[in-house]
């Protein structure tokens, strides 16, 4: 996973134009050293510090040195370890600079040379950025920040916010952190409910942001959903008998499942009814199923748990013609009830028009124009209904306006091949 600090990506200011294979090596190792490694690092150094600029001022120095010392040096046998002692001596060097923080360096001076993983660090930190002192929105911008490693722009995509807009929110929320000594620790039980909300809808968008990345060249980030996938099991064994990191997981596990049908060899969006569905992972979709079964029975329904049966019809379905719209379409009104949100009255309508037909499904999506106009998949769906009702040249306005609003390649490749045919 990549980490919230930054990566470099000029060469000239690493000196990288003249070591030839070597460079090439080192950048390798350091590319997938940095996506695996740099989260926990800066996890790590937050928890010791409690300062997450520091943390990832530290571990972007740590990189650094690396671009310039692998290349004449080597790569260390073990890349994330040499991370770790680096931005803990380039932490232990800042804080000997500054009095005010002697305390917290008896507390790095301790940390063994040798790396020790503490495999929660990030759902800890996790549960620090949720803190109640924080406003919702930060509290997941934050975490999405400082935990999944998303730049500003991924974030305010997700958010459907301008980038000046969520980088104040960004930096108020880590100074309300510093200000009011907000402490980096798991949650005491009676705090858990307060923060647990919050701490699912990170890892979910952590995972969408996997699913469908937002930016960058590449349609899909395995690495964001598979971590997503990974702090969603880490909650289920945290919390046992909680329904909804059940729920979660069940969700993400059906997600998975489909993986690998839903890009062509070329790297084109398959959408669900062209899917092959001989590719889908039906060990994943029944382990996903006993999930939902074992949420449901501690009789507390939630979200994740309706989003899950909703994906759960969809895979248990042998072909699109067959899927029960029917059951879905009580599923997502179900849903509706518990989170009244456009995007899921955009989702629901989608199964209005298998029900009821695109006439009916049309009128539902207009009536979100105020609150989705800058999401284009609200103008694609649009779109969609459009083009079946016969209104070819609205349809096609809906779509240039999708487009001009996409940003996942393979969406946008999706998107002018139906321009193209229309």
């Amino acid at each position: 996973m990549s980490a919230a600090c930054r990566y470099p990506t000029e060469r000239s200011r690493c000196g990288l134009s003249s070591n030839g294979k070597a460079v090439t090596d080192a950048r390798s190792a350091l590319d997938r050293a940095f996506r695996e490694e740099a989260a926990r690092l800066t996890a790590s150094l937050v928890r010791l510090l409690g300062d997450f600029d520091l943390a990832e001022e530290m571990v972007s120095d740590a990189v650094l040195e690396a671009l310039s010392n692998w290349p004449t040096h080597g790569v260390p046998e073990r890349p994330g370890a040499w991370l770790l002692t680096t931005a803990r001596r380039k932490a232990i060097d800042r804080l000997r600079r500054d009095a005010r923080y002697r305390e917290k360096l008896a507390l790095l001076a301790a940390l063994p040379e040798t790396a020790i993983r503490e495999p929660d660090d990030r759902l800890r930190l996790i549960f620090t950025c949720c803190h109640p002192a924080l406003d919702p929105d930060a509290q997941v911008a934050l975490t999405l920040r400082a935990v999944a490693g998303l730049t500003t722009s991924e974030i305010a995509r997700a958010f459907l916010l301008p980038e000046p807009t969520l980088a104040k929110r960004l930096t108020r929320a880590k100074h309300k952190i510093a200000v009011a000594g907000i402490p980096y620790r798991s949650p005491e039980p009676e705090e858990m409910a307060s923060r647990l909300h919050q701490v699912l809808r990170v890892i979910y968008l952590i995972f969408n942001e996997g699913y469908f990345a937002t930016a960058g060249d590449q349609a899909v980030r395995f690495e964001l959903a598979h971590d997503a996938a990974w702090l969603a099991t880490l909650l289920t064994r945290w919390l046992p008998d909680e329904p909804e990191p059940l729920g979660l997981l069940a969700l993400i596990m059906l997600h998975l499942a489909r993986w690998s049908s839903r890009l062509d060899t070329t790297g084109n969006l398959v959408l669900l009814e062209d899917q092959d569905r001989s590719l889908w992972d039906r060990s994943r979709i029944e382990a996903a199923g006993r999930l939902i079964e074992r949420a449901a029975s501690m009789g507390r329904v939630g979200p994740y748990q309706i989003e899950a049966a909703i994906a759960a019809v969809h895979c248990e379905s042998p072909c699109w013609s067959s899927t029960d719209w029917r059951q879905l379409l009580a599923l997502y009104s179900l849903l509706l009830s518990v989170d009244p949100s456009p995007v899921v009255r955009l989702n629901r309508a989608i199964v209005i028009a298998q029900v009821q037909g695109p006439e009916e499904a049309l009128l539902e999506v207009d009536a979100l124009r105020d609150v989705l106009d800058r999401y284009h998949l609200f103008h694609a769906t649009r779109a969609a209904l459009l083009s079946r009702l016969g209104r070819t040249a609205e349809a096609r306005e809906s779509d240039a306006h999708a487009l001009r609003l996409a940003t996942n390649p393979a969406e946008r490749a999706l998107l002018e091949h139906r321009l193209t045919d229309a």
